[in-house]
């Protein structure tokens, strides 16, 4: 017999919960469970990371939903260990051994391999990957036993170290990568470049953009906290754009910005700003300026405004759920 549905009354919840996600969970199975145990009324994150790999993903929730494209681009910072001498069909430890050689490498051998995989690279993405082609993901393709051509793609590893462990055959690599690197490729290839070919055995995202995996919680630690304690741990909107230029604004300029409506002033051309009103003091958005005018990017609406102002759920739903 099934068990009872659990019933959760969802409410407005603004903000972005940097989630330290398990191994085991998909983005979006740990996406709903925070999102249940929130009682969020709407909620996406901002890139995905495998079941198998672990740390920083960013929650974000109500009018936090419309800057999330913003952290897709971000650097991120990935520590992986890597199996030398063994290839796998999915380049990680999940697949099935498709070749073995032996292992023989010296240190200088490492600082070589960093130096050769350090700066702008060319990529072709791995057929296990969520990429799609006329509109089916590579790794169903995979699963079927086809291969596809994939365009290689540009990426940057704009810092990478590496360095041997105490278990033999395994080495330790941190990464910091621009937006669209594949971890499994770039360890797949040092495999190659040290002669001997590798998979991935672990994964951790450690940081994207400017958001690190010591603010994180854990979902153990958020479903043992009480409700208030759960809200608390939600950093403000506006966080997504704390690397943009400020701008505050009058009230009688803000409610024009917030129409939709440009204003006039002496801003200094400027591609990423963050608006703020002044009265009260909110987050309204983003914008960019040209030739002396604020142009409106990414609003909130004004209920979300007051939402947020007022930290108290407005026009609550019941719904039937379960984590």
């Amino acid at each position: 017999m099934n068990a009872p549905r659990t019933r959760v009354q969802r409410r407005p919840v603004h903000g972005v919960l940097l989630l330290d996600k398990p191994l085991g969970l998909s983005s979006n199975q740990a996406l709903q469970k925070a999102k249940w145990l929130l009682r969020a009324e709407k909620a996406g994150h901002t890139g995905t990371l495998d079941p198998l790999a672990s740390g920083v993903l960013p929650l974000c929730f109500g009018a936090a939903t419309k800057f999330s494209q913003l952290h897709l681009e971000a650097d991120k910072i990935y520590e992986a260990t890597a199996r030398l001498g063994i290839k796998t069909s999915t380049g990680d430890a999940e697949g099935d051994v498709i070749a073995e050689r032996a292992v023989r490498f010296a240190p200088d051998d490492l600082a070589r391999v960093e130096a050769r995989f350090t700066g702008p690279l060319r990529q072709v993405p791995p057929m296990h990957s969520a990429l799609k082609k006329d509109g089916k993901a590579l790794y169903e393709y995979a699963r079927d036993g086809i291969e596809v051509e994939r365009a290689p793609r540009d990426v940057v590893i704009r810092a990478l170290s590496l360095a041997t462990t105490e278990e033999p055959d395994l080495i330790r690599i941190v990464a910091t990568v621009s937006k669209g690197t594949y971890i499994r490729t770039l360890g797949e290839d040092i495999g190659e470049a040290l002669g001997c070919g590798a998979h991935l055995r672990s994964l951790r995202r450690l940081a994207t953009g400017d958001f690190g995996v010591a603010r994180c919680v854990t979902l153990e630690a958020l479903e043992a906290m009480g409700e208030d304690e759960r809200r608390a741990q939600l950093l403000p909107v506006e966080s997504l754009v704390a690397g943009h230029g400020r701008v505050t604004l009058d009230a009688e300029d803000a409610a024009r910005f917030l129409s939709g409506l440009r204003r006039r002033g002496e801003w200094a051309d400027a591609e990423a700003l963050a608006v703020f009103g002044s009265e009260p003091a909110a987050f309204l958005g983003t914008a960019h300026a040209r030739a002396r005018e604020l142009i409106p990017g990414r609003l909130l609406n004004p209920i979300e405004i007051q939402q947020i102002l007022l930290n108290a759920p407005v026009n609550a739903t019941l719904c039937e759920t379960t984590p």
